[in-house]
């Protein structure tokens, strides 16, 4: 099972339905759906934050959250 976490800088997935109710309210509302495409572009030096393009929005998300939202790499 891939996850936003599993992804390697550069890679990119699609978000699955599997886990939308695992999904925080505020990523949905920042257009982090399922059938959006997510690429991880930066990881912090400690691991956490990880820095995610969600539909050409830049944000920040924790390691936790990240291992929740599953992902088919494209």
């Amino acid at each position: 099972m891939n996850t936003i976490a599993t992804l390697q800088i550069g890679e990119k997935g699609i978000v699955s339905e599997e886990c939308l109710d695992r999904i925080p309210l505020k990523l949905l509302e920042m257009g982090c759906l399922p059938g959006a495409e997510v690429e991880l572009l930066q990881i912090a030096p400690l691991n956490d934050p990880m820095y995610i393009c969600v539909n050409g929005s830049h944000l920040a998300i924790r390691k936790e959250t990240a291992c929740q939202i599953i992902v088919t790499k494209i």
